[in-house]
């Protein structure tokens, strides 16, 4: 017989039951819909209309991810690890700014209370908790991160030398004041940006732009294929079950602990 604590654990935690798989729809539509709020409060006209329903909405979406967020802490059998968790702490930041906002209302602290609102954005995070794929995409990350360290310290060598070397053939007449300047410009071409508000004039100094944005295109590619490659063999690791079909939509999955579906909420026989 599970405990109540229990219960609460297997439908916040366990999304391969129907009970958890309707927590983590209504949980969805919140989350969307106070993103969505977010959003267009950002939009004065319409903020300054309706004051009270976005302060109410604020309150209502705050109070739901609280409660939410306190029993994920109360069922986790072990609630630190949760709480230091990149999703817990991210499930921290959906409901602090609001808290915050009742401590700095004064017109002095008008910025700050407006930067904390503003995290509230980082509601969106939570979404990640219903990406199938983010755990792959998390691991191919993890492996790639000291091979695209030692290619974006490579591409700082280069925007460094491009930097110095145009600073030497322009000069200040072009707009190239200064090595840091130049760099400026340099990290703009190779990334194919182009802002346009420095540009070489020399011919020497047209046919550096040129290389370095020729450049710009394979560096481009480079972190890409990286990345790929290692999503590819973290889904080649991934295990896979037998497959089954669900008797109301026919919806046909390989996951291996799945008792339930995962569109409908069906139990598979």
């Amino acid at each position: 017989m599970l405990s109540t604590r229990q219960k609460i654990y297997t439908i916040i935690f366990h999304t391969n039951t129907k009970p958890g798989k309707n927590f983590d729809l209504a949980l969805l539509v919140f989350i969307v819909c106070s993103v969505g709020i977010v959003l267009i409060e950002s939009i004065k006209p319409i903020r300054l209309q309706h004051p009270s329903f976005f302060i109410n909405a604020e309150w209502f979406f705050t109070a739901v991810f609280t409660v939410e967020y306190l029993l994920r802490i109360y069922s986790h059998p072990k609630p630190l690890k949760y709480i230091t968790s990149f999703m817990g702490i991210i499930d921290l930041m959906a409901i602090l700014p609001t808290y915050f906002g009742l401590f700095f209302d004064q017109a002095n602290f008008l910025m700050t209370v407006r930067a904390f609102r503003l995290l509230r954005v980082f509601r969106i995070l939570k979404l990640t908790r219903y990406i199938s794929e983010a755990d792959q995409l998390l691991i191919a990350m993890r492996q790639s991160l000291l091979k695209i360290i030692v290619f974006f310290e490579v591409v700082l060598l280069l925007v460094l030398f491009l930097g110095t070397i145009m600073y030497m053939v322009e000069g200040e007449e072009s707009g190239f004041t200064s090595i840091p300047q130049s760099i400026y410009w340099a990290i703009v071409t190779v990334t194919t940006v182009g802002y346009g508000d420095i540009a070489p004039v020399t011919i020497v100094g047209k046919f550096i732009a040129s290389v370095a944005m020729l450049t710009g295109y394979s560096i481009i590619a480079v972190p890409t294929g990286i990345l790929t490659v290692e999503i590819g063999r973290a889904s080649a690791k991934k295990p896979r079950g037998k497959k089954q079909t669900c008797p109301r939509c026919s919806y046909t999955t390989t996951e291996p602990e799945a008792n339930f579906c995962s569109r409908c909420g069906e139990k598979y026989n």
